[in-house]
């Protein structure tokens, strides 16, 4: 185990490297110029090639990366164009609020989805089934921004007007309360809770007719304990690999649910950036990020040796 972790880490470089990379490239291939858009549109030709040749956007894209990936190693991500900050001190700001929006919006998608999962295996193609798969149905088919709108629209203007109440149920945007954090919650969590749903349903179903299962309903075993104990485990390997990967999608995709939402974490600070063309911070934004995937995949692949012993790693 100890030598598939450290394999593991050494294999985070490459992949960072590359994601590096293909950011830095494709930023400069973006229509615009981070020196005008600082020097401003008045600003005479002079001073505009003065600020590229301060940011070093004059030199080669080689030299710039080179440049740039020097400074990554020794933890230094540079500054904001915009604010002047270390690109470091914007992101680990506001970097709390995103973890926490994350974690939220995972634990309720796999609280409801696994639940409406179990609910539709145990009672196939019943009316519980078709209930549980409409409404997972509903929820990969919902965009994000939409379904924020919406719930804005329910809870803020909505509901307050029909009970006659002089302030919305929950705050539509800002933070700061466990208020501002149950629209986005839900909004976030919708489309990863009806793929969990669906999996879990999948994986049961396919479990509960295993030789094992049977025979432990023959032995006596309680309902309950067959679906919990012995079902529901074997079950849930492929669905914690959707979840670790749901995690970094949700890390990434609370772009769109923080914009619509105002929350202040990296997804609006990336958002800001990349229309301000704030190089340093959407590089170091999309470097947190997939620094998260690589994270999030190394414990799910250790976490599978505690779901099922008979799996490890020579």
């Amino acid at each position: 185990m100890t030598a598939y972790v450290i394999r593991r880490i050494f294999m985070v470089f490459p992949v960072l490297l590359g994601a590096s990379f293909l950011v830095f490239i494709s930023l400069r291939l973006v229509p615009g110029d981070p020196a005008m858009a600082i020097a401003g549109e008045l600003a005479t030709p002079a001073l505009i090639a003065q600020v590229r040749q301060d940011m070093g956007l004059d030199k080669p894209l080689a030299t710039q990366y080179v440049i740039y990936l020097g400074k990554v190693l020794r933890g230094d991500l540079g500054r904001s164009i915009k604010s002047h900050l270390p690109v470091t001190q914007e992101i680990l700001a506001r970097l709390p609020n995103t973890i926490l929006l994350a974690c939220t919006s995972l634990a309720l998608a796999a609280l409801i989805g696994i639940l409406l999962g179990i609910a539709a295996a145990v009672r196939p193609y019943s009316w519980i089934d078709g209930g549980s798969m409409t409404l997972a149905l509903s929820g990969v088919s919902m965009p994000v921004f939409w379904l924020g709108l919406m719930l804005m629209i329910l809870f803020a203007v909505l509901l307050p007007r029909w009970f006659g109440l002089e302030r919305s149920i929950f705050p539509p945007t800002g933070s700061g309360t466990w208020k501002h954090l149950v629209l986005p919650t839900v909004t976030l969590a919708a489309n990863s809770m009806a793929i969990l749903a669906r999996m879990t349903r999948t994986t049961m179903l396919e479990v509960l007719r295993q030789d094992y299962v049977r025979t432990g309903r023959a032995k006596g075993l309680a309902e309950r304990t067959v679906i919990w104990r012995h079902a529901l485990r074997n079950a849930l390997i492929p669905v914690v690999t959707i979840m670790g990967l749901q995690f970094g999608i949700l890390l990434s995709g609370a772009v769109l649910t923080e914009t619509v939402f105002a929350w202040p974490g990296i997804g609006r600070l990336l958002v800001d950036a990349i229309s301000y063309r704030d190089y340093p911070v959407v590089q170091g934004v999309i470097l947190f990020i997939a620094v998260g995937f690589t994270f999030v995949n190394l414990v799910v692949d250790i976490f599978y040796a505690y779901l099922d012993p008979r799996i490890h790693y020579a």
